[in-house]
């Protein structure tokens, strides 16, 4: 299949307002959010599969945008770490080696499928100021309208420990609100939402959570084990919340499920959304 640009537009699916996991099947417009820990190290591997599930969506004319954290934790054996590092300047070389690798494996999975990515790269600032929040809108707006998919992480080269996001679950709850999406899907190593940390005696998956919820008596982890991400539980329900808030309905699941929660399958953790006035 040619490489030399992205393939001729379907037809849009019929939309409508995304009001379950169903309804996620037949989004026009999809923001993907996927974990550091999920795409890095001994799990690289799941980049193909969640290539394959995002072509799927595409294929059948959704315009999806990805979320990508991975950059630091890619960056890493490259700058021979064994570890995240801690201090801001170690983090940003990490960063600078390992978004050119992580956009390059990307895009070489994508290949497959004659889908052309495109790198776009925030700041905290260009989320709160309106001049380059409306230049992002208009990038990431044509870039869907050229069937470009959009990949967005935070600019760590540039960030400091007052700007930064703090995580891409928060980045890609503002990325759905600024294009307007009609679903945000937020994957990480865990399949759902639970009542408490999954790995202690007691836990329950939340299956839906109505607007307004809010999830009392529930206990949130922090990171995964995998130390090398910034975001937990915790990070993606307060994400759900803002996205839902602005009318974005979301659905938390594992990036092993990513190909049935594009396709509505009943996985992960529902969280309604606001309606959009009309």
């Amino acid at each position: 299949m040619s490489t030399e640009g992205p393939l001729v537009t379907p037809a849009r699916p019929d939309g409508g307002p995304v009001v379950d996991r169903a309804g996620i099947a037949r989004a026009r417009r999809i923001v993907v959010k996927v974990g550091s820990s999920s795409i890095s190290g001994e799990n690289v591997g799941q980049i193909e599969p969640l290539v394959d599930a995002l072509a799927g969506a595409y294929a059948r004319g959704a315009e999806v945008v990805l979320v990508s954290s991975g950059a630091i934790a890619t960056g890493l054996p490259h700058l021979r770490l064994d570890s995240r590092p801690t201090d801001l300047a170690t983090q940003q070389a990490a960063a600078a080696v390992g978004q050119n690798v992580l956009i390059y494996r990307y895009q070489q999975s994508l290949r497959r499928h004659g889908i052309v990515a495109g790198q776009v790269l925030l700041t905290a600032g260009d989320m709160r100021d309106p001049t380059p929040r409306s230049n992002a809108q208009r990038a990431m707006d044509r870039l869907l309208e050229l069937r470009i998919l959009p990949i967005v992480n935070e600019n760590d080269t540039v960030a400091t420990h007052e700007i930064r996001f703090g995580d891409n679950d928060r980045l890609a709850a503002l990325v759905a609100e600024l294009i307007g999406a009609d679903a945000l899907v937020l994957l990480s190593d865990v399949d759902a939402l639970y009542t408490r940390p999954p790995h202690e005696p007691g836990a329950v998956a939340l299956v839906d959570v109505p607007v307004g919820d809010d999830l009392a008596g529930v206990t949130f982890g922090d990171a995964g084990a995998a130390g090398v991400g910034t975001g937990g539980a915790g990070t993606k329900v307060a994400a759900a919340r803002h996205a839902a808030a602005a009318g974005t309905p979301v659905l938390v699941t594992s990036t092993a499920n990513v190909a049935l929660a594009l396709s509505g399958a009943a996985v992960g953790t529902f969280f309604e959304a606001v309606p959009r006035a009309s």
